[in-house]
């Protein structure tokens, strides 16, 4: 309880400066987000958001593009502090079908805009660029936006012909010391795949994520070379060195695991570069 006093404390007494900071023009729009995805497509076209839900968070997920540093942490992406984001009186409020059970709660903060992501019924490439395009007229940088799209697909094109001959990969993250999530299906990290040409090993079925949580030796008939993305629980790394089971997995005996840095694996197109381009720094090098 004194938490939460505290919390709304100091909303209260932010109120004065948040106001005066969020004074924006028609060029200039405040928007804010609790969705990551959103949150980085709107830094890369050069206009982050001014409030991002559990930023840290961002940083251990998303990895890049990092979030300036006045940008206001709205809370927690499931539990966003309301009175905080009223003082910020933005002009914009942006979520993804993931938070529609707030949209009602949120629309007496600011006008709410519905961005759809990874529906698996629709075209994923689409949808993306969709998305890219409609951020950008509601940021003002219609321009950066198609810029992003053009140099997201130059740079997947030049990769595709300088992998050719990578892969199989087995794209995972650890989820403790004894389950790994392994990605497919609807996963940004398959459609960069898909676009590189590089075929991934996991072919089997994934939630609505994108992942399908397995247990170690469930790895046992798998082939390819392991991808392991980060962020990864405390200490796991050093423990697996000393884990027979881990250490005994034919596709961990046949080639040493690679460990690439965060990457958002429902992510916009931002992530999308980022992951092709640690494919071919970290993962497809011999």
């Amino acid at each position: 309880m004194r938490m939460w006093i505290s919390l709304l404390a100091l909303c209260l007494g932010l109120m004065p400066a948040l106001a005066a900071t969020q004074q924006t023009s028609p060029d200039t729009p405040a928007i804010i987000t609790l969705d990551w995805t959103l949150a980085e497509t709107l830094t890369a076209i050069g206009h982050p958001p001014a409030g991002v839900a559990q930023i840290a968070d961002y940083h251990s997920w998303v990895g890049k593009p990092i979030l300036p540093a006045d940008t206001i942490d709205l809370g927690l992406r499931s539990q966003p502090s309301m009175e905080l984001m009223a003082a910020m009186n933005p002009d914009l409020l942006l979520i993804t079908p993931m938070f529609a059970n707030m949209a009602d709660q949120l629309k007496a903060i600011a006008p709410v805009v519905t961005v759809p992501l990874y529906d698996p019924q629709a075209d994923t490439w689409q949808t993306l660029e969709d998305m890219t395009r409609a951020l950008g007229r509601m940021a003002h940088r219609e321009t950066a936006a198609q810029a992003l799209i053009r140099e997201t697909t130059t740079m997947l094109d030049a990769r595709r012909a300088r992998l050719h001959g990578c892969g199989p990969l087995l794209v995972i993250q650890f989820a403790d010391d004894r389950h790994v999530r392994v990605y497919g299906g609807n996963s940004l990290y398959q459609h960069v795949l898909d676009r590189l040409g590089i075929r991934n090993a996991w072919t089997g079925a994934v939630n609505r994520w994108g992942y399908r949580l397995l247990a170690l030796h469930e790895l046992a008939k798998l082939n390819g070379r392991i991808v392991i993305i980060e962020p990864v629980p405390l200490g796991t790394l050093a423990r697996l060195q000393n884990n027979a089971l881990w250490r005994g997995l034919p596709v961990v005996k046949r080639q040493p695991p690679r460990v690439l840095p965060p990457v958002w694996s429902v992510g916009g197109l931002p992530s999308v570069q980022r992951f092709a381009r640690l494919l071919e720094q970290m993962a497809c090098k011999p």
